[in-house]
């Protein structure tokens, strides 16, 4: 029996609904079609020079500004329906992190350093001018969001963390450090398939709610398990780069990226000290899910209640309308 990768798929299906523009440095825009009652419009695409890199970002939509910040293996695609029912209220932003996708670097990277991850979300958010800026992190990308906070202070006006894998920050993180140990051991020892489907199993992420893979309780990883390969035929072609772009960076994410990510400890007193305001998210969805145990302990750090956020970890896609309307009025403090 094969493991399910839904995760996977989820990732590519966040972008069923809209375009993906090419890379380049030239701006395009294009209008798509309309999803409910909302018109979609493909974003434009630019890249942004910073030392070491160029950030490929996609811009759309007018009004006060708003970096997205994808998490681990993510890129831009991913938010394509969120980012354009925020750009009704929003001047919104989102990029493909340094070490995915289509961000290229001078040199071949080492270990995902979030102080220069925070560095180049600053480094948009100036490139947006208008700051300071919303500013809006899942998963990894939750966790750069806060470093954001404690280096750049004074260009985030309010930050909300979508279940960040604050492990550093549980009572007792031992068992989470050593399942993520556990993962990259198996990445280096057996590759990218094999540490993928623990991953997704080990988090309940394969076969739906409440099930890891097909037929097995959560956690349970059978010995032929092996990636399902992308969706059909019907899958739209933009969708399916970002597939593809997406699988393509699970390499760099295992190896460099997920243990970097996962032992990041914020620096509480800083960010409680600081201007920002903090909004730590957690999807309904997540009920139970060792990723609501870690938002939950960074909400008591800050001293804040945690909000619920429709859906699970990839909450954003299946429900993006709603997810975009509990995000906006957590960023207007509702």
């Amino acid at each position: 029996m094969k493991v399910r990768m839904t995760l996977l798929a989820g990732i590519a299906a966040a972008a069923l609904l809209s375009g993906v523009p090419d890379v380049g440095a030239q701006a395009t825009e294009k209008t798509t079609q309309t999803q409910g009652e909302f018109f979609m419009t493909e974003p434009k695409a630019f890249t942004l020079e910073v030392p070491g890199a160029s950030i490929y970002y996609e811009r759309q939509g007018s009004g006060p500004p708003l970096l997205i910040i994808p998490g681990g293996p993510q890129d831009a695609g991913v938010f394509a329906e969120l980012s354009a029912r925020l750009s009704h209220f929003y001047t919104v932003v989102t990029y493909d992190p340094r070490g995915n996708s289509r961000t290229t670097t001078d040199a071949p990277l080492g270990d995902l350093d979030l102080g220069v991850q925070a560095d180049d979300a600053a480094a948009l958010i100036d490139a947006l001018g208008d700051g300071p800026a919303y500013v809006f992190g899942t998963s990894g990308g939750a966790q750069i969001g806060l470093e954001l906070a404690v280096r750049h202070p004074a260009k985030v006006r309010t930050l909300v963390v979508h279940e960040p894998p604050a492990i550093m920050l549980l009572d007792d993180p031992t068992a989470q450090l050593a399942a993520d140990k556990d993962i990259h051991d198996t990445y280096k020892r057996e590759g990218v398939d094999a540490a993928m489907a623990k991953f997704f199993g080990m988090n309940d992420l394969d076969a739906g709610p409440g099930h890891g893979a097909e037929g097995q309780a959560a956690g349970e990883v059978p010995a032929d398990a092996e990636p399902a390969g992308p969706p059909g035929s019907d899958m739209p072609p933009e969708a399916a780069e970002t597939f593809v772009r997406v699988s393509g960076n699970f390499e760099y994410w295992l190896a460099h990226g997920m243990l970097p990510l996962s032992t990041y400890r914020p620096d509480v007193a800083a960010l409680k000290a600081g201007a920002p305001r903090i909004v730590v998210a957690i999807g309904e969805g997540s009920a139970g899910q060792p990723i609501e145990e870690m938002g939950r302990a960074l909400a008591k750090s800050l001293e804040t209640a945690p909000v619920a956020f429709p859906g699970d970890h990839m909450g954003f896609e299946p429900h993006a309308q709603q997810f975009a309307e509990v995000l906006r009025r957590s960023f207007a403090g509702k």
